[in-house]
């Protein structure tokens, strides 16, 4: 498993967000220059939370974006999905059993699975918050 550049940006973005809260929007921009990010690069990136229920976003006058729910409540698990997808180690987890033809004799399958829980059970247990702290 190899976290793009898009995943530690988008853990990025929301951990600023979650340093930041005042109850207010927070302009993209100033997210963007405190992260060192794109702005073009960080809207895309925040398209994908917002779609996925992470962000609530304003336009306009006071607009920006804010958390949809409190960092003590989203795990690094569930941002790195929504913009990557599956974080699995290997290709064939991300398949059905049924379509990988080696799946009933493959010998590494048990370890792969294995290494799959626990980085699931790891990243599941980092909050935000967590993050957040560790100014």
């Amino acid at each position: 498993m190899k976290i793009s550049t898009k995943g530690r940006y988008a853990l990025r973005i929301m951990v600023d967000l979650a340093q930041h809260q005042t109850g207010e929007y927070i302009p993209l921009k100033e997210i963007a220059e405190r992260q060192e990010i794109s702005e073009k690069y960080s809207e895309m990136i925040v398209g994908l939370l917002s779609k996925s229920g992470f962000v609530l976003g304003s336009r306009g006058k006071g607009g920006g974006y804010v958390l949809a729910k409190g960092p003590e409540k989203i795990t690094v698990a569930e941002v790195l999905k929504a913009v990557e997808g599956s974080l699995s180690p290997v290709a064939c987890l991300g398949l059905a059993e049924q379509v990988c033809p080696r799946a009933q004799r493959c010998t590494t399958l048990p370890m792969w699975r294995e290494l799959d829980r626990r980085i699931e059970e790891y990243l599941q247990s980092v909050t935000l918050a967590d993050l957040a702290e560790h100014e």
